[in-house]
């Protein structure tokens, strides 16, 4: 039985998966690992860190499912983290990780220049910080030693590529939100390369999304376990390779993904079918094809840092008995009522991106009083993420794209409480999947067209991709109106009290 195994690099972990043909998934292992904050708007990891986790998960699918008869290995990643490189392939320094903002001062230089130009080119709707060529101009500035260094600028799924093969490899999927990428030629766009100071040497090169761009090298063969016959892949950005994973590959469908950030996904024919814009535009992981995503910083991780912040004994009763402190969590928001007594929750922790743009957007609890218990505020997370997927979705539709239903991917997708919440906020059906970790099916299904074990990717969905359930709205989607209305005029009202007062910092 051929194997097909998956390996997607995000904000805070790394996931590997392991599939049969049919679509089966036999062993999955995932590594988290804590992003250093040394500042409130930078976000930093070691490279290592990356490597590693990816090595010890990978041994241990290896050893869940008792062999290592692996055809093909698909890598992919969250994008826009910038990791550079000296001329024999070491780290100089930490890896800028999208989530950081530090580079302000940069993308108000790049905006200025290439403000007019760049939605037709990259299909990106305001030029902020998360963008890879604005970290590579702030260390530039800010770093001269280290950018004189720095030989390779490469993203987080090349950075594991060339530790898998020894090979500097790309693609457009992952590349496309880097700001130096031309979404409509699949090529870099130099006149930003020239303004930032490097040129395609200091690239990878670029291969369409799921070519083999080689095979494990001895080193990781002996590292990982994995065989040097298996071919490796570059799946591309997270959310092309999910909404792959999904099912999404053609006009009609709407995925999300509740990670550690909230994305939206809508399969589109060409790039400039929002006239307005203002609807991120990536590369899809189907070569040739094009994706809406809206992008929201942090859902799920604004969860997780509701749980380690302040649900200590959730955390100790899960340790002690086994449980799981999100689903202890869990338990006390369902008993509260929707809307949560009228407490509202901005999920802006690290800066807001999707559907208006404001790096120095802050996360907030408004509207609570003595009455309010922890699980007030763990409802009002879950409906902040909920109220900001609908807003999204509102874009989305004056863009003239249906939603008549949702496809749930993510941790997230995990709740059931979560899902009825989405789908109540929405008005519309919310379907989970079977295999949930869809970035890690959809490297798998690369994998396989490139083993020769799927003819095309849509046979690969066909064999791979199953439904699971479907969540529709009841009763209590009424009761959201006034909620999300609340939380609309609270976002708007603090959007300029933001940039007054954490602008540049």
């Amino acid at each position: 039985m051929e194997l097909l195994l998956g390996i997607d690099a995000g904000t805070t972990s790394v996931k590997s998966g392991l599939f049969s043909a049919d679509g089966k998934c036999l062993a999955v292992s995932r590594q988290e690992y804590q992003l250093s904050t040394p500042y409130a708007n930078w976000a930093e990891l070691d490279p290592e860190i990356y490597w590693q986790a990816c090595v010890t998960t990978v041994k241990q699918v290896l050893k869940q499912a008792g062999g290592s008869d692996i055809s093909a290995v698909a890598v992919s990643s969250q994008g826009e983290t910038v990791i550079a490189l000296d001329m024999h392939g070491k780290p100089v320094y930490p890896a800028i990780v999208w989530l950081d903002n530090r580079a302000v001062l940069e993308a108000e230089i790049l905006a200025k220049k290439f403000a007019p130009a760049v939605y037709k080119k990259t299909g990106i709707p305001e030029i902020i910080p998360t963008w890879s060529a604005c970290k590579i101009l702030w260390l530039k500035h800010n770093e001269p030693e280290i950018f004189s260094r720095a030989s390779k600028f490469l993203l987080v799924q090349d950075y594991l590529i060339y530790r898998l093969t020894g090979q500097y490899a790309s693609n457009d999927s992952v590349a496309c939100t880097s700001l130096y990428l031309d979404i409509t030629t699949h090529d870099w766009w130099h006149d930003i390369l020239h303004e930032i100071g490097i040129n395609e040497k200091h690239l990878p090169f670029l291969y369409p999304p799921g070519d083999a761009v080689g095979n494990i090298s001895q080193e990781a063969s002996t590292q990982t376990g994995l065989p040097q016959t298996a071919k490796v892949v570059g799946g591309g950005m997270d959310q092309s390779v999910g909404a792959l994973g999904a099912g999404n590959i053609r006009a009609g469908i709407v995925s999300e993904t509740t990670g550690a950030a909230l994305t939206i996904q809508v399969s589109i024919p060409l790039p400039d079918v929002d006239k307005n814009k203002i609807i991120p535009v990536y590369c899809h992981s189907v070569p040739g094809k094009y994706l809406f995503v809206p992008v929201c910083p942090t859902a799920g991780m604004a969860y997780k840092w509701f749980r380690d912040t302040f649900a200590t004994l959730e955390m100790a009763q899960a340790e002690k008995d086994g449980s799981d402190a999100y689903d202890l969590l869990t338990a006390l928001a369902s008993d509260v009522p929707p809307g949560s007594d009228g407490l509202t929750m901005l999920p802006h922790l690290m800066g807001a991106y999707s559907p208006e743009p404001n790096p120095s957007a802050r996360g907030s609890f408004t509207g609570f009083t003595l009455s309010h218990t922890r699980g007030h505020f763990a409802r009002a997370i879950f409906e902040g993420v909920a109220f900001l997927l609908k807003k999204n979705l509102e874009v989305l539709q004056k863009a003239g794209i249906e939603v008549s239903e949702i496809r749930s991917t993510g941790g997230g997708a995990r709740s059931s409480l979560w899902n009825q919440i989405k789908s109540n906020v929405c008005g519309a059906p919310v379907v989970t999947l079977q295999n949930e970790d869809t970035a890690l099916l959809g490297d798998a299904i690369l994998a396989g067209v490139a083993a020769g074990v799927f003819k095309t990717i849509e046979d690969g969905c066909r064999q791979m991709v199953t439904l699971k359930d479907k969540i529709a709205p009841n009763a209590q989607s009424a009761d959201y109106a006034a909620s999300y209305r609340r939380y609309c005029d609270l976002d708007q009202t603090l959007n300029d009290y933001y940039l007054r007062q954490y602008k540049n910092q």
